[in-house]
């Protein structure tokens, strides 16, 4: 498919409006992405991800940031709720469990919920290496301290979703383990060397063949020195060429801290360096405007995207009762 917009949009409240309608069907965004706002029921979200869909006429992917932990967007009473990834992992060890198998239940449970309410894409899994000076924002949304162990966990979970009909998105490339600011309120800088830095590099490595993944705005001065990998032509060249991800490429949500200037102004950056498609969360229809005029996807941007799409796995029933016993008691 083609004529698809260089952008992923969210949505004010839990309905569209008027207004959103009319602009969405203008401007044509690739994907959706919804947060809490943006959630009450299970009927109501059903309702949602339908009117979104129906906005741009086709099967647009519909995403959500569904970790667990403090960031979940889906939450109790309707939907489980989930230990942070680290805690997750720790507690399957302490108990004698195998933890891949405890993420590969999370990963499957997840896509229960998430394939229920229409959304088939969630941005998970976070495959940052913890370190001892991880900023808090991001420390137990990492699997493990240990690369190996990121990159085993970040695989069984993306199998146990696609099994769910739900699709991954990796982030949040090509590293933010080392940073210790949080990059929604500024810019984290990282002094480490390239040697250093193959240990970040490694899960993204290992699990290069995704189709879809997430930049960080994160600078790392053994690659740019001035830009934040968003932006940093150096750093989405590491991506392709020595992390080996050929996937489609978004940015983290434009509108964040880390990054100066106006939206329109951040969005151009990231596509010059190199980003298929900008991701905006706020669901401020007055920002969407100016991004819409980013244009629209061509070449290989729009290649990945339809990759992408079309990448995106069916629904397998399994018996769901029997699987949450079973993680409950990993």
């Amino acid at each position: 498919m083609t004529g698809q917009g260089a952008y992923i949009f969210g949505c004010e409240g839990l309905s569209l409006s008027a207004a959103e309608k009319r602009f969405f069907r203008e401007a044509r965004p690739w994907g959706f992405i919804l947060f809490a706002r943006n959630v009450d029921s299970p009927d109501q979200l059903r309702a949602l991800s339908a009117d979104l869909r129906e906005s741009v006429g086709r099967d647009a992917p519909i995403l959500i940031d569904q970790e667990g932990g403090r960031v979940q967007r889906l939450r109790a009473p309707h939907w489980r709720e989930f230990l942070p990834p680290f805690d997750q992992v720790a507690q399957a060890l302490a108990l004698g469990r195998d933890p891949e198998r405890a993420i590969w239940l999370r990963g499957r449970l997840l896509a229960e919920d998430l394939h229920g309410v229409g959304i088939d894409v969630n941005c998970v899994p976070g495959l940052d290496v913890a370190r001892r000076d991880t900023h808090p924002f991001l420390y137990n949304r990492c699997f493990s301290e240990d690369p190996a162990m990121v990159s085993r966990m970040g695989r069984a979970l993306t199998r146990g979703m696609a099994a769910g009909g739900v699709a991954p998105v990796m982030k949040h490339l090509p590293g933010h383990g080392r940073g210790t600011v949080d990059s929604h309120k500024g810019l984290p800088r990282v002094t480490a060397s390239l040697g250093e830095l193959q240990a970040d590099f490694a899960p993204f490595k290992a699990l290069s063949d995704l189709t879809m993944g997430m930049s960080a705005h994160i600078v790392m001065e053994a690659l740019d020195p001035e830009r934040p990998a968003t932006q940093s032509p150096a750093a989405i060249r590491l991506i392709r060429e020595e992390i080996g991800f050929q996937g489609l490429l978004m940015t983290d949500d434009i509108s964040m801290g880390a990054l100066d200037g106006t939206v329109r102004d951040r969005g151009e950056a990231s596509l010059r360096a190199g980003c298929d498609l900008v991701l905006h969360c706020n669901g401020d229809l007055f920002e969407m405007e100016a991004l819409a005029g980013l244009g629209l996807m061509a070449g290989a941007a729009q290649a990945r995207a339809d990759q992408a799409a079309n990448a995106r796995p069916g629904y397998e029933p399994i018996d769901i009762d029997a699987l949450t016993a079973e993680f409950l008691a990993s």
